[in-house]
């Protein structure tokens, strides 16, 4: 059997989130990968790959980091989850608080979607109301009930829990002013990320905590990609926006598994034990949520940030590839059907049809050539080892990838893709 045949045998959708199904690559792509080091991927048929996946975002500083890794390996030989809280535990929560300039309290998890569903928990036990509104246009923020069921993908979640998520749309305070006018005094919290791929205009995210704050709801920021890639104290900071509650992950820890709720006291200590008389409120209890291999990783992921400018350098990198990009596709004319745009340090590309419709097939046909090139291209994600060197090989493999996107254009994609066309994540039926 091939490792696909094996995986999907395995394991319900081949992998364990599905943005590493098979359905989300082309043919071409490797059915598995071995190792990585840097901003690299190897196959165990020792195929080598420039990386732009960077483990779903996870990874900002680079695949398999000596630093990191280290500080990790000294946790584990700690004894790596101890019966009772460890000192590198308190050190990483105490490291956040002073990090974040709205975060009072800390507890961790070992993934954003456990995260995301304790800001919601904390929300609706602060205001005593059920309701969630949360953005449109953002794409994910848990695997839990409460998200997936605003989604097409609704089997298995009760109808009196899809009804209780509502949505509104970024850089559109008229349609959040709406949704709560229209549910006075029932909504308990507002989600979003601070940004995506557009920055936040007329003052939006500050009007929204504004608003959040008139009528009574928690405003809640996902920075699970955005925190430690737009500033090391968070997009909140670089947008200059304090929060009720943020959650991070991602790549705060460089590919170890470190997520975090955090935020203001008021509203983190109903998770406490030590207010006697008041009734409780079963937040995060996970035995795994503060391994110390992870706090270690997280702790030295920031000391690593810190010394080598790393964000810095991922807003010169994505600025380089975003013009590298467009100057390639308009130096062969097709820069109205190929593009790169978004937040310089978390850039996205995208490819239309010869009619001008945003297309998975062209997308596909990219990925595909891209892949023969030695670079995979899946999204970009940005890292500290992306370097001039990996801008050179970029640089070819684009030259080459778009060299056949243009012919695909003028003569019809079926002569020039092969396998399947990449599906949406979220979509009703297989």
């Amino acid at each position: 059997m091939t490792y696909q045949e094996r995986l999907l045998k395995a394991i319900p959708g081949g992998a364990h989130t599905y943005s590493r199904g098979f359905d989300q690559f082309p043919s071409n792509a490797p059915q598995i990968l071995e190792s990585a080091k840097g901003a690299y991927v190897f196959s165990p048929d020792g195929r080598k790959f420039l990386d732009y996946g960077m483990g779903l975002r996870s990874v900002s500083i680079g695949y398999a980091e000596d630093e990191i890794n280290r500080a990790a390996f000294e946790q584990i030989e700690k004894g790596n989850n101890l019966t009772r809280a460890s000192i590198i535990e308190l050190e990483a929560a105490e490291l956040l608080i002073e990090l974040i300039d709205s975060v009072d309290m800390v507890k961790f998890t070992k993934n954003g979607s456990t995260a995301t569903t304790a800001a919601v928990k904390l929300a609706r036990a602060y205001t005593g109301r059920e309701l969630v509104a949360r953005c449109a246009e953002h794409p994910f923020f848990s695997y839990d009930d409460w998200f997936i069921g605003s989604t097409d993908i609704t089997r298995g979640i009760p109808e009196d829990t899809i009804t209780k998520t509502l949505k509104f749309h970024y850089n559109d305070l008229a349609s959040l002013e709406n949704m709560i006018a229209e549910h006075p005094n029932q909504i308990a919290c507002v989600i979003m990320e601070p940004a995506t791929i557009e920055h936040p205009t007329n003052d939006f995210l500050k009007n929204a905590r504004e608003l959040c704050r008139r009528n009574g709801i928690v405003f809640i920021l996902d920075e699970m990609i955005t925190g430690f890639r737009w500033h090391i104290k968070g997009a909140q900071h670089y947008y200059g926006i304090e929060p009720d509650l943020c959650t991070f992950g991602k790549a705060m820890a460089n590919g170890f598994s470190v997520a975090a709720i955090a935020g203001r006291r008021e509203i983190m200590e109903l998770g406490s034990i030590e207010l006697e008389g008041r009734e409780r409120l079963f937040l995060l209890s996970t035995t795994h949520g503060a391994e110390m291999a992870g706090m270690g990783a997280f702790v030295a992921s920031v000391a690593f940030l810190k010394k080598y400018n790393v964000i810095e350098q991922l807003w010169e990198y994505g600025k380089k590839l975003i013009n590298l990009i467009n100057q390639t596709a308009q130096s062969l004319g097709i820069e109205k059907y190929f593009q790169a745009l978004g937040v310089p340090c978390s850039p996205y590309y995208q490819t239309f049809d010869r009619d001008g419709k945003i297309s998975m097939a062209m997308r596909t046909l990219f990925a595909q050539e891209m892949i023969s090139n030695g670079v995979m291209i899946p999204w970009v994600a940005l890292s500290y080892r992306h370097g001039d060197k990996e801008l050179e090989l970029t640089r070819i493999a684009l030259e080459r990838s778009l060299t056949v996107y243009k012919r695909a254009l003028e003569e019809g994609i079926s002569g020039y893709l092969k396998g399947e066309i990449i599906k949406p994540v979220f979509r009703k039926y297989n």
